[in-house]
């Protein structure tokens, strides 16, 4: 389990240009029916190969959101049961001697320290990196002009029949309420606002999990996936 969760570590590139680049075949609309889901993964096992962050990965329908529930399914919410595969056996058999001393060490059912912290550097903070950047490209996409949204005329359309109505109260009480079409660039900021909502829920619990199984330092997570982006900005300088 453990080396198929390290292909999680194959990340997003952040990307330089929002409307100057074609979306992936992994984010090109259903073809014969088959769900965005399932050519993007079952759940339970890392994307082969990154997606690129693209507008059309941000606007398409569940895209972003499968992204995000495939990458918290297989790395926080199976938690427990990836730390769990950390445990390998005993690599000697029962020592009857070893009942006449007491020894401190770490729980023979807690995974190693060094299992921990490979399994943080290398899957846990990646993946939370990927998904945070994931979330700050279509909030950004979200802020940003959308020459390219399909019911720009149609809303324009709309508005200036709007304009055109007569209210009378009068003689039609509800003659005054308009539901206009919301930009498809607000249904998405209103998304990236909740699923941040979602992510910090998640990671908050992930992290407790991963404090009292792995002993980690009492910080928070905010502090340790800070650290560790650190860290990796300086290996590459």
């Amino acid at each position: 389990m453990i080396w198929d969760l390290l292909a999680t570590a194959q990340l997003f590139m952040p990307a330089r240009f929002l409307w100057n680049s074609e979306a992936s075949p992994a984010h090109a609309p259903e073809q014969g029916g088959q769900p965005r889901e399932q050519m993007m993964k079952q759940p339970g096992q890392p994307p082969d190969q990154q997606p690129h962050l693209t507008p059309e990965f941000c606007f398409s329908s569940g895209t972003l959101s499968a992204f995000l529930r495939l990458s918290r399914s297989t790395v926080d919410d199976s938690i427990t049961q990836n730390l769990d595969a950390l445990i390998t056996p005993a690599d000697q058999g029962f020592d009857p001697k070893s009942t006449s001393e007491r020894k401190l060490t770490w729980d023979a059912n807690q995974p190693s320290p060094s299992s921990c912290n490979e399994f943080k550097n290398k899957v846990l903070f990646p993946a939370w990196q990927a998904r945070a950047e994931a979330l700050n490209y279509c909030g950004l996409v979200a802020t940003s002009p959308d020459p390219n949204d399909p019911e720009l005329a149609l809303r324009e359309v709309q508005n200036q029949r709007d304009r055109e109505r007569i209210v009378d109260e009068r003689l039609d009480p509800y003659s005054a309420r308009f539901f206009s079409l919301e930009p498809r660039t607000q249904t998405l900021a209103a998304l990236v606002r909740q699923e941040r909502g979602v992510e910090n829920i998640v990671r908050s619990q992930t992290w407790q999990v991963v404090q009292q199984r792995c002993a980690a330092p009492p910080e928070t997570w905010q502090d340790a996936a800070r650290l560790w982006s650190d860290r990796q900005r300086g290996s590459k300088d």
